[in-house]
């Protein structure tokens, strides 16, 4: 073989990305709403400086290469100088997602074996929730006006930060690890996804291509997908590598203060689950006057499946939203399903039935769908089989090899989602394996709760579906066969799924059966559950 005469040993790494952000883009604002809802504004610039001395506090606090660091914060500039300081320094930023229940909080720190934590203050209850399941040292906490005092053994950030030296950023290797964030998505335990400094550039360079995210430097982009989910999607990493502004909400995600923000901001792309927008559309339908979105050019929806309603409901309001599609697992985002051009002059239903797919993988993205024999099927947008993806932003384990059988021997990972294939490869999924609710862009194992359910002194058997939601995309229901000469309750089964699950998790409806149908096998025989009580939801 005859070798290029390339610099192929420069890496792909996210300090890269950080020092461009700083050398380039040191004007580009940062626009935030802290918990009060006080706007406040830095730039690309001062939080890149911050970031360097970030670093060198957690270097003189002992944080060394490898070493994970857990961040318990909102889309903040805290949470965006950690993005920068942590992988930049060799260490691992580890977000967690304050809306887990603390077992599962606890169970994550502890496998990702965090040294440190830096939290937000209005977070302190959820931190404390969980504190004593693993020693952090140090405990950093981004202490706001009016907060009571910390309690002893905690940091200030901005005390940590003020006096620091800063750290120089080291000469990192592109498939040492950047990132760590977890997934619930299948039964059982949550899993680790180890992101590469490597994975993370080209995610963020095909990321901003205009089939993708279609982003430039003279973008304005308000994340509205939580930073400490799915690592924001890569729109984070986007903008400092292309020199965008950032917009970040804070923890009010309600529509009037999205609203608020994108006008105060001037933004001009902003991606989130489609319950967010539902609640925008519902706020523009009653004033469409209210706000200037006149710079806004886009919103990128995902998480779960857009309807169509919400299509129409935005572009009544001139607001396109583009769909994509991904996973924890593919860093994330794998499709974006952009209306072809041969579609370009087709009627507005038309378009809205291919606008409501899950899109046409991203470059360097392949993919493929196998049916329940094991075969490969057609790209006919007919056969019906599980989607695989590969590609060198795809993981090909988790950490610590837990959840190995969703790794194909030749280096495929299986999803979990039943598909459709068209003749281009893009997505429409139907369906997903294993039962799993995905409601507010987040996962809900349907088994977990039926093991907990059936717990219950008073429950013979349980099975939990997925019902449609037009708030929340989709809401678990739980059948259950009481004991025989019991009557449970369903507050009473709700307080004991409590002690396991986060209230969002738990179920509204409850639907009390004389018997469960089966199949031949004995497994619970869902599509009948589905068949008598999916038409009946409210």
């Amino acid at each position: 073989m005859r070798e290029g005469l390339m610099m192929d040993d420069y890496p792909l790494s996210l300090t890269a990305i950080a020092t461009r952000a700083e050398l380039y883009a040191p004007r580009r604002p940062v626009t935030f709403r802290r918990p009060d809802g006080s706007v406040g504004r830095l730039t690309l610039g001062e939080c890149a400086e911050r970031a360097h001395r970030l670093a060198g506090a957690l270097r003189a606090a002992g944080i060394g290469p490898g070493d994970p660091v857990a961040t318990l914060m909102w889309n903040q500039p805290e949470h965006l100088e950690a993005y920068f300081a942590l992988p930049a320094m060799g260490a691992l930023i580890h977000t967690l997602n304050p809306r887990l229940h603390p077992d599962e909080l606890s169970f994550i720190v502890n496998d990702a074996e965090d040294r440190a934590i830096i939290v937000d203050g209005s977070l302190l209850d959820v931190f404390e929730s969980f504190s004593d399941a693993r020693a952090f040292s140090p405990v950093i906490v981004v202490h706001h006006e009016g907060d009571d005092d910390l309690p002893e053994g905690y940091v200030d950030y901005e005390q940590f930060i003020a006096d620091a030296e800063p750290l120089a950023w080291p000469e990192p290797h592109e498939r040492a690890a950047a990132a760590i964030c977890y997934t619930s998505g299948t039964t059982g335990r949550p899993k680790g996804v180890v992101y590469s400094h490597r994975a993370l550039v080209l995610h963020s360079i095909v990321g901003g291509l205009p089939d993708a995210n279609d982003l430039c430097s003279q973008d304005v982009i308000l994340p509205v997908v939580p930073m400490f989910h799915a690592n924001a999607w890569g729109l984070i990493y986007s903008a400092a590598l292309l020199g965008a502004g950032l917009a970040l909400p804070g923890p009010k995600l309600d529509a009037v203060s999205v609203l608020d923000l994108m006008q105060e901001a001037r933004v001009t792309r902003s991606a989130g689950v489609p319950t967010v927008w539902m609640a925008v559309q519902e706020a523009l339908d009653a004033e469409p006057d209210r706000w200037d979105l006149s710079a806004l050019s886009g919103l990128l929806v995902g998480g779960s499946a857009v309807p169509p309603s919400l299509l129409r409901g935005m572009d009544r309001h001139g607001l396109t939203i583009v769909q994509g599609w991904g996973m924890t697992e593919t860093s994330p985002l794998a499709s974006v399903c952009r209306l072809p051009a041969e579609l370009a002059d087709a009627d507005p239903e038309t378009q809205i039935a291919y606008r409501a797919r899950q899109g046409t993988s991203l470059p360097m993205i392949e993919l493929r769908a196998r049916s329940d024999d094991g075969q490969l099927i057609p790209w006919d947008d007919t056969a019906m089989g599980e989607l695989e993806v590969r590609g060198p932003w795809v993981a090909k384990a988790y950490l610590g090899g837990a959840g190995a059988e969703k790794f194909t021997d030749d280096g495929w990972f299986c999803t979990g989602d039943i598909v459709t294939l068209n003749a281009e490869g893009n997505i429409r999924i139907c369906d997903r394996s294993k039962d799993l609710v995905k409601s507010g862009g987040e996962w809900i194992s349907s088994v977990d709760l039926e093991n907990l359910l059936m717990s219950h002194e008073d429950v013979a058997e349980a099975a939990v579906i997925a019902i449609p939601d037009e708030k929340w995309g989709e809401r678990p229901l739980a059948v259950v066969v009481p004991r025989e000469g019991s009557a449970p309750d369903p507050e009473s089964l709700r307080e004991h799924l409590a002690a396991q699950y986060a209230k969002w998790q738990i179920p509204e409806r409850f639907e009390f059966v004389d018997e469960i149908p089966r199949t031949a096998t004995g497994k619970f025989k869902k599509t009948t559950l589905r068949e008598q009580f999916v038409d009946t939801a409210v």
